[in-house]
């Protein structure tokens, strides 16, 4: 207790420099959080476009549908389905059914390949919002004749609001398909490849046009917590194997997005690594500043009696003092400071902004709010700072009394 007393007594002793040493804690707890959240907001962004827009937290196919993208693997998805679903788990908020194709998109004077989804759009909206990423005219009702196409197939055909979109493929078993449908909005997709090729139409419709009446390729799972999925999709594996359904969980469908995620988190622990090894350089200058400082102070203790192992342990407890108050403060005011951000993130202009929208994302800088990423990072720079607090008490181990009273 009375080193206790001792040490917090000696930090507060020259209130400036302790608040400098504090004060690089501070920063370094800033820098690390905020380059953690900027990377992390990326990526979570990214996450988030393809499994709302694309896959789905958790999917339901027919087990055939995965090594065979056919209408011929559709399934029937009837009222019935839904009640078990919704009874198997109740921490679903919303099944949201799709069926999915490619045909031949067209008008008078140009054709593109298109991937044609039928959806109902209420559910569709549950899950991505897709109403609100309409930029001209209006997303068509379920029981509507209609289509809504994205700006990027939109431009390639030249067509506009109002205009008619010949559609020619092949239904389910091997049945002909094509429609004429007028066009009743134009969205603009986060998913750039999907921005460029992407036809939606009511899913009656799509059922009727590709002979598939009451068949979907896909159920689209909207669990109440994100961290749920894979609980779900293994629960439901063990009840809707006699339907010959499977469900999938979005790491499944997409694996090629992880790799693309890891290869970029390689870039990210490389600075990541620069980032701590700046930190503990700028640590270590401070530190060497303080501990000359004090050489006189200790030669004075250790001549007058004072055991150099009971000074290094003061020593370390000073350390320990100045490293939490630090890394608390730190957090704390890189939580605001993520905070702010998040709520109001930080807005691209010029090149940048024209990329990132030509990527089909929103041109701001995402912050990721991970509670994790705050105690993660605040510890690291804690175990920085005690790592290069050794210093000092090193130095009093080794110290010579004579040389240091010439301080």
């Amino acid at each position: 207790m009375m080193f206790l007393k001792l040490a917090w007594r000696n930090i507060w002793r020259n209130k400036r420099r302790t608040m400098i040493t504090v004060s690089a804690i501070i920063f370094a707890v800033l820098a690390a959080v905020f380059m953690q959240s900027m990377n992390r907001g990326s990526h979570e962004m990214m996450i988030d476009n393809m499994v709302r827009f694309h896959t789905g937290y958790v999917q339901i196919q027919d087990f055939r549908y995965q090594e065979e993208s056919s209408l011929d693997n559709a399934f029937l998805f009837t009222e019935d389905l839904r009640e078990k679903l919704q009874h198997i788990e109740p921490r679903l908020e919303g099944v949201i059914p799709r069926i999915e194709t490619y045909m031949l998109a067209g008008n008078d004077h140009a054709t593109r390949g298109a991937m044609v989804l039928g959806i109902d759009p209420d559910k569709e909206h549950l899950l991505n919002g897709i109403r609100n990423h309409v930029s001209q005219g209006r997303f068509f009702e379920a029981d509507e004749q209609k289509a809504v196409i994205t700006e990027g197939l939109a431009r390639r055909l030249e067509l506009q609001v109002g205009d008619y979109l010949l559609l020619l493929g092949q239904g389910r078993f091997g049945m002909s398909a094509n429609a004429l449908v007028e066009i009743s909005g134009i969205v603009r997709h986060p998913i750039r490849e999907m921005n460029l090729q992407t036809v939606f139409l009511p899913l009656q419709e799509a059922q009727f046009i590709l002979s598939a009446e009451e068949h979907v390729t896909a159920l689209l799972l909207l669990p109440e917590r994100e961290r749920h999925a894979t609980r779900i999709a293994s629960v439901l594996n063990n009840k809707v194997q006699d339907d010959e359904l499977i469900a999938y969980v979005w790491p499944e469908l997409i694996p090629e997005l992880l790799q693309l995620l890891e290869f970029d988190l390689v870039g990210a622990y490389f600075m990541s690594a620069v980032l701590y090894l700046v930190i503990g350089f700028g640590f270590f200058g401070t530190v060497l500043t303080m501990t000359l400082e004090r050489l006189h102070e200790f030669g004075v203790l250790i001549s007058v009696g004072m055991k150099r192992s009971k000074l290094a342990i003061i020593l370390f407890l000073e350390t320990i003092f100045i490293s939490v108050i630090g890394v608390i403060l730190g957090i704390l005011c890189s939580y605001l400071l993520i905070l702010y951000f998040h709520i109001n993130p930080i807005e691209l202009t010029g090149d940048i902004a024209e990329m990132i929208v030509e990527m089909g994302w929103e041109p701001y800088l995402p912050m990721s709010f991970a509670a994790d990423q705050f105690y993660t990072q605040g510890f690291i720079v804690f175990i920085i700072a005690m790592i290069v607090f050794l210093f000092p008490m090193l130095k009093v181990m080794k110290l010579n009394v004579l040389e240091a009273m010439r301080y």
